[in-house]
């Protein structure tokens, strides 16, 4: 039975492997090797055994490192058991991808389990009155049957031998430290570019979401521009489809169509009403686990367009997520201070990342069985963007647009990736680009649901998480009908925020203080004022960089651009 709940994650293939009492089992969704990669995945003996959820994009590079292994399958996930094999339990950082798995070696009864760096891929881990443990995609498997469950953390491993978790991932700006390298265009460029080509493996006919924004814009491009050098292109074709979900007259639809227009991509939009989410609701809240207002909100689009999605026999879909964690791109970085603070923030918002944009963006799609992949999250990326001296990312002292150093690095005058008025405009919320009444007829809805004097027990009905509006009352109700265990609850992050920023940020605008919507509506003002007023900086010609004596040079030149 807790099989059957994932199956909407894979509905290809079922596989189980048990031994002495333990159970490996894995609904497939098959993207890379459709013949031969059915899982569990072993080692050459079966000695090992694996189930993984995701895409090792450097297994080629890795089977390489492992000359006396033999491979059964083309699977990128088998490389795990074989590295396990010639390297024990520290192999995890070699893998570059995303990634959720657990490893069982039958030879001393040993598991190990792992997740990517980010948090792209969901997890959870849980224990059961029998000392059992429990791991799985989705807690909707375990909550029935386990004591206490919990969110697995990124870029950490659990080992049985030493009972306990340790992390894996341990990059420089983890630790918060301001960093100096001096902002070079050029590398920021040919980085996403690689982030982006190496997402494009895939035996299935793939998709990019295209909400007319910089971000997916950008990775649209990039896979315009590259798709016929790769494997994918070779064997499926050039042909790319492009989605876009909105109210009628939403800003993303417009915005997506010029871009699709402007690439030649074959665009599919899905038109959808406030009663079309409304309906959805539940399901929602059911397939994301969650009651987090923000999460729910812009969960209800995504769930919508992966089931159009899934309907044009699309399995995996290119996505935009994380541009404006790492880049400072959320319209209230505007009111940063200074770099430090700017930088600080960033990094608390990246660790976050999987518990608000990974949960729904890998949640909502898997619902349909869609897998989304995220080059702005690509660990290497990472590194590069959040290496560059976080001055470079200041966008309200200087008066300029926010992700200014994006933009610049792809304002390529001979080959344009995007046309100016994409390339400059400015950040839209997800839950504000479908359509600007789409929150209001959320509040409308939850209103004629939840009375006053609901509202006015909510703390005792709710002690923990006390919803501070009929919105997010409505969505607690819902979740408590579905997940009613106190586990379940304290894998909701639930912390004060105005416009998506973390509690820490609040006191860059005490003007705020009163007004608590987490939409990116809260900084209307901030929207307003950049999208009228000319935004003048120096800008790094991504041509004019030259090396000389190793290190970066730039010429500049002042130029206007006006904040679209």
């Amino acid at each position: 039975m807790f099989l059957y709940r994932l199956k909407h994650r894979g509905p290809d293939w079922i596989g189980i492997f048990q031994h002495k009492g333990n159970y490996l089992a894995h609904q497939r969704l098959a993207i890379v090797d459709l013949t031969s990669g059915d899982q569990p995945l072993f080692n050459e003996d079966k000695t090992i055994a694996v189930v993984a959820n995701g895409e090792i994009y450097n297994h080629e590079e890795l089977r390489k490192k492992l000359p006396n292994h033999t491979f059964s399958t083309n699977s990128d996930c088998e490389v795990i058991a074989h590295l396990y094999e010639e390297y024990g339990e520290n192999f995890v950082d070699m893998l570059d991808g995303i990634f959720s798995f657990v490893l069982y070696d039958t030879r001393d009864n040993h598991f190990l389990v792992a997740r990517d760096a980010i948090g792209i891929t969901s997890l959870y881990i849980g224990w059961g009155e029998d000392a059992s443990v429990w791991v799985s995609s989705e807690y909707k498997t375990m909550h029935e049957d386990c004591e206490h469950f919990e969110r697995f953390q990124p870029g950490t491993l659990y080992s049985s031998r030493e009972r306990g978790f340790r992390r894996w991932y341990n990059p420089v700006w983890f630790s918060e430290i301001i960093p100096t390298t001096p902002y070079d265009p050029m590398v920021l460029r040919n980085a996403l570019e690689k982030a982006v080509v190496k997402r494009l493996m895939t035996d299935v006919p793939f998709g990019v979401l295209l909400s007319g924004g910089l971000d997916s814009s950008l990775v649209a491009s990039i896979t315009s521009r590259y798709l016929a050098e790769t494997k994918a292109g070779k064997q499926l074709g050039t042909t790319i489809h492009s989605f876009c979900i909105g109210l009628e007259g939403s800003p993303d639809l417009k915005a997506g169509r010029q871009v699709a227009d402007y690439l030649g991509t074959v665009h599919h939009e899905f038109h959808f009403t406030p009663q079309d989410g409304i309906d959805a609701i539940e399901d929602v809240i059911y397939h994301i686990e969650s009651y987090e207002l923000t999460t729910v909100r812009s969960s209800i689009p995504t769930y919508l367009i992966s089931r159009k999605i899934k309907s044009h026999g699309i399995k995996m879909v290119l996505s935009g997520e994380g541009s404006d964690e790492i880049f400072g791109g959320y319209l209230y970085f505007h009111k940063a201070p200074n770099k430090e603070e700017l930088h600080q923030e960033s990094c608390r918002k990246i660790k976050a990342l999987h518990q608000y944009d990974c949960l729904r963006a890998n949640k909502a799609t898997s619902a349909w069985g869609l897998e989304a992949r995220f080059p702005y999250l690509d660990k290497e990326f990472v590194s590069v963007v959040m290496g560059i001296d976080p001055d470079n990312k200041m966008s309200g002292q200087k008066r300029r647009i926010e992700k200014w150093i994006l933009r610049n690095a792809f304002d390529d005058k001979e080959r344009p990736y995007l046309p100016q008025h994409i390339l400059w405009r400015q950040k839209e919320q997800m839950s504000d680009g479908v359509g600007y009444n789409w929150i209001d007829a959320l509040k409308a809805h939850a209103a004629s649901h939840v009375t006053d004097t609901m509202m006015l027990n909510a703390a005792r009905t709710y002690p923990l998480h006390t919803p501070p509006t009929k919105e997010a009352y409505l969505y607690r109700m819902i979740f408590e009908k579905i997940f009613p265990k106190q586990p379940a609850r304290l894998t909701i992050p639930w912390e004060p925020t105005v416009a998506c920023c973390t509690p820490k940020a609040l006191s860059w605008f005490p003007e705020w203080s009163n007004n608590m919507d987490p939409s990116g509506r809260a900084a209307w003002g901030i929207h307003n004022s950049a999208n009228t007023k000319l935004v003048t900086s120096d800008i790094v010609e991504p041509n004019k960089v030259e090396a000389q004596n190793g290190a970066a040079t730039t010429t500049t030149t002042n130029g206007a651009t006006n904040g679209h």
